[in-house]
């Protein structure tokens, strides 16, 4: 791209931006020319961006040809909002790391999957390899049974009949009865662990938190030779998921 063509095409996103905030104004929508009118443009301009931003998503034409808000706005400012939820709680997990030399993980269930929405780590915290996706691993790491022990029967039903456990280290649960029994039966309840069930030499205790009405778990892994600190990991996790609770669960 040559740098003739960028003041262009700035312009005409400036023009863009301008032509969303004037529809925004308007809930029942408003017509392409009531709208260049409003944004001072030419109205063969307007009609042109306002139809690349209907393409795109981001707005929506009406069959009055009045034109509103897409949803593509809505899955940014979705998608925003959820950066600015996990900025809240990222020194928080770092305050965690940096205490236990373990790094911290943040997962929520969503859609049906566990899915890793933060990793807090570094040169004395490193993460475990990642070898397995969470979304197929949930029976394997404390993060997912964490989340399947809060889970009522049904959802942990639909669940399971969705994901094979598969056979990830010698020491992975891959019975179904076994996976629950366990669950239910936690000796660091509400903690749950994985014992080099994901991975060989790495152990793991995580918690569940909330973000709103929506289940998450907050996890660190520590090599195995630390085992014997899984009580006192435990106890700093608890006071941690609940502060990191209430901060997801404060209105933005």
């Amino acid at each position: 791209m040559g740098t003739g063509d960028s003041p262009t095409l700035i312009t005409s996103v400036q023009r863009a931006f301008r032509l969303l905030e004037a529809v925004s104004a308007h809930e029942n929508g408003a017509p392409a020319k009531q709208l260049a009118r409003e944004t001072g443009l030419p109205l063969a301009t307007a009609y042109h961006l306002l139809r690349t931003l209907v393409h795109d998503g981001y707005l929506r034409k009406l069959d009055d040809g009045g034109f509103v808000l897409g949803d593509r706005l809505q899955t940014l400012h979705t998608a925003g909002r959820g950066q600015a939820l996990l900025s809240r709680v990222r020194p928080t997990l770092a305050a965690l790391r940096d205490e236990l030399a373990a790094a911290a993980y943040l997962t929520f269930y969503e859609e049906g999957e566990i899915r890793v929405a933060e990793i807090v780590d570094g040169p004395r915290a490193p993460r475990v390899d990642l070898w397995v996706g969470f979304e197929d691993a949930g029976h394997a790491t404390a993060l997912g049974k964490s989340v399947l022990r809060e889970l009522d029967d049904e959802a942990r039903k639909d669940y399971l009949s969705r994901h094979h456990l598969a056979d990830l280290t010698p020491r992975t649960i891959t019975s179904t009865p076994e996976l629950l029994r366990r669950l239910d039966s936690s000796p660091v309840a509400p903690a749950v662990t994985d014992l080099e069930e994901y991975s060989l030499g790495t152990v793991c205790i995580a918690v569940p938190v909330y973000s709103g009405g929506i289940l998450g778990s907050l996890g660190v892994s520590v090599p195995a030779d630390r085992l014997s600190r899984i009580e006192e990991i435990r106890a700093r996790l608890l006071p941690t998921a609940d502060r990191v609770t209430r901060s997801l669960s404060l209105t933005i």
